[in-house]
């Protein structure tokens, strides 16, 4: 039987977007479908507001937790700014998903940086292979805005190897009861927004 090779994923995002969650959900996933699994914890400021990232790695045999720069398969970025910062980190032919979403950095907030104006112009200069998806708005159409992340996870989906069922199972067991059907919705509307050509991607 071949070994499937491993793959690599870098997680990004400010305090607050759930970036946890998703990192749970992967790793659990990913598990479910036979793989061995290396997860870092997250780093960076995980008050809301300051800047978070979450190393995921999935194989027939992992030994490390962490992606080294200019490794990732996928670069999946809540945020568009955060997305534009760690592009550098995909391999070349690496995915980058992000939400369309714009969030002032604390260095901005305090007005010791500015935010880019045209960050997706920038964003598609840096890197040929990316694809928006506007995961607050369509959370927010599945029934809570809270569900952005796990839109973000269907706008991954179809990146990774693991089978929609799967998905499903595990999201059913992550979130609390009362909103198994809002995120299960929320993962559905990710995936379809990112099979999509026309997604606007300025930023909200």
């Amino acid at each position: 039987m071949t070994a499937r090779p491993t793959m690599n994923v870098l997680l990004t995002g400010v305090g607050g977007q759930g970036v946890v969650l998703a990192s749970f959900v992967l790793s659990h996933v990913a598990m479910s479908e036979g793989y061995d699994v290396k997860q870092s914890e997250v780093h960076g400021m995980a008050q809301r507001g300051g800047s978070v990232t979450s190393h995921f790695r999935f194989g027939d045999k992992v030994w490390s937790p962490l992606v080294p720069e200019g490794t990732a398969d996928l670069l999946m970025a809540f945020e568009a700014l955060e997305g534009l910062r760690y592009v550098h980190w995909l391999k070349p032919g690496g995915v980058l998903v992000y939400n369309a979403l714009r969030i002032n950095p604390s260095p901005v907030s305090a007005g010791l940086a500015s935010y880019p104006d045209d960050v997706d112009g920038l964003i598609r200069a840096a890197w040929p292979n990316t694809k928006c998806v506007n995961a607050n708005e369509l959370a927010a159409k599945a029934g809570t805005v809270k569900a952005a992340n796990v839109a973000m996870l269907g706008a991954i989906s179809s990146t990774l190897p693991f089978a929609l069922g799967t998905w499903e199972e595990v999201i059913r067991k992550a979130v609390p009861p009362k909103t198994v059907e809002v995120n299960l919705e929320a993962f559905r509307l990710g995936a379809a927004g990112a099979s999509t050509s026309d997604t606007d991607c300025s930023t909200r």
